[in-house]
């Protein structure tokens, strides 16, 4: 078995890279082989920000940026991309970028370990918000920086240059050349073999055929889980099948009463998608993660991770989602809560993938609210997730639909409690007793996150809160309400 070659752009110059092993991250590729050391190391699992870089993926006739976690991100799955650090802002001559002026004049620079990533998200930012003539909001920049921590200088400072750096003189990057480069890369890509230790196929049929050949691979599709378990339990993998180039899984259909999400879809796009047919979820899809892990994993790989704490899952099983598998045999459908056998186990066979999620569109009568409570407001692990999706007609609970996570070994879906609502009067007696039986119906663990009795506790005042925000009530009236209980 051999390691394919890996070529990117970096610095106007196509980079070529043998003997690159599977499992080897971006990050060790940039300080030990590219002698990249302005990306730094911190927490090696995605959290930090420390080691943010910005890829630029050719999309038509433009480059879409994203700026991503090098530390937990296979560097194998950014062949055929164009790469940026920090090292890379500054013009030849020594002028700074925008960015870096704006740090240095708002005096946001902080020690120089965090600074580097702080300055790569404020440069996917950048980029994207480039030829708009809207200045740039507070709260956007503060949601593109909940992934880069700080612990010198504080946010103000930062967001101060956030919005500083775009009323500066532009700086254009030579997007053509770039888009040149790109396009003779994949020109030139190599034809997939059976012994390479990284298989990227590009269309469905390559794909379900190097899972069928390759049952024991081990598949990718942003590497946000896949990167952890190679930093933090030393894992490896000697064959890998990354699906996020297949081009079948990577779009988002309208099939008129649902949308068609591929797996491969980064989890900022299949967020903008839902969001765009349910903006009330705009706050709750913020708080999954950090943007650079929502800009490299995929709606996919996800709900194939199966973990009873993702958000992802409590959400679409409120939503009624589908999942669609395939193999060479052909495909099935059912519904994502049936997806789960137990804890981190799902029905998959040895020679399928997961390929498609498909999403209802809102009723007209649908209320719907996703919750997800936990120590931090951003870029933490929930300690329970609720979300709830009822409808009325005349008062009365003619459907309901509730997805939980942290409660049990898989997310869940709460069934009793959705009967005990079904067919009853939208009151205060009804959901009171719901409530109840919402507390009753799942026996969560006690861990570092939150007791058992909180986890119970907390699933039923979520349920009032939802039943006095249909009633009009606002959040400042409501504190009282989803947070009762103790902290362990």
């Amino acid at each position: 078995m051999h390691h394919p070659v890996l070529q990117f752009v970096h610095r106007g110059e196509i980079i070529s890279l043998r003997n690159v092993p599977p499992t080897r991250s971006l990050l060790q590729v940039l300080r030990e082989d590219l002698a990249c050391t302005d990306s730094k190391e911190g927490c090696n699992e995605g959290d930090c920000g420390a080691c943010t870089v910005v890829l630029g993926e050719r999309q038509h006739d433009h480059i879409h940026y994203s700026a991503i976690n090098s530390c937990i991100r296979l560097a194998h799955s950014i062949h055929g991309m164009a790469l940026w650090t920090a090292q890379d802002l500054a013009a030849a001559d020594g002028t700074p970028h925008p960015v870096q002026q704006a740090l240095s004049e708002c005096h946001a620079s902080q020690c120089g370990f965090c600074t580097p990533g702080i300055a790569m998200s404020l440069f996917g930012l950048y980029q994207k918000q480039a030829g708009q003539n809207t200045p740039l909001e507070r709260t956007q920049a503060a949601e593109v920086l909940t992934g880069n921590l700080c612990r010198c200088t504080g946010y103000r400072p930062i967001l101060d240059a956030a919005q500083r750096m775009g009323e500066l003189p532009r700086v254009m990057l030579d997007e053509t050349k770039v888009l040149q480069q790109l396009e003779l890369l994949t020109l030139t890509a190599q034809a997939l073999e059976a012994d390479l230790s990284y298989n990227s196929p590009d269309t469905l049929n390559a794909l379900l055929a190097a899972r069928s050949a390759q049952p024991k691979a081990q598949l990718v599709a942003g590497c946000t889980d896949v990167g952890l378990w190679v930093n933090k339990q030393h894992r490896h993998f000697e064959q890998v099948i990354d699906l996020t180039r297949v081009a079948e899984l990577r779009g988002i259909d309208d099939l008129g009463e649902q949308l068609q999400l591929g797996a491969a879809v980064r989890l900022t796009d299949a967020f903008a998608a839902l969001e765009h047919e349910r903006p009330q979820l705009h706050s709750f899809f913020s708080r999954f993660a950090a943007q650079p892990v929502r800009n490299s994993g995929t709606l996919g790989g996800n709900i194939a991770n199966g973990s009873p704490i993702g958000d992802a899952m409590p959400l679409l099983i409120a939503l009624h989602a589908r999942v669609v598998l395939s193999s060479v045999r052909g495909q099935r459908e059912l519904a994502l809560e049936d997806f789960y056998t137990g804890y981190r186990q799902n029905v998959l066979a040895a020679d399928e993938v997961l390929a498609w999620i498909k999403v209802p569109k809102p009723a007209p009568d649908e209320l719907l609210r996703a919750y997800k409570i936990s120590k931090r407001f951003d870029d933490d692990i929930s300690a329970v997730c609720l979300c709830l999706n009822v409808q009325l007609q005349n008062g009365y609970v003619t459907q309901a639909s509730i997805g939980v996570g942290g409660v049990a070994a898989t997310p869940m879906r709460a069934s009793q409690t959705e009967a005990q609502l079904l067919g009853q009067a939208w009151n205060q007696t009804t959901v009171t007793q719901a409530s109840d039986c919402l507390r009753q119906e799942f026996s969560p663990i006690s861990d570092m996150r939150a007791s058992s009795q909180y986890r119970s506790q907390v699933l039923g005042n979520l349920l009032q809160r939802f039943w006095r925000e249909s009633q009009g009530e606002t959040l400042t009236q409501l504190a009282d309400v989803s947070m009762l209980g103790d902290w362990p």
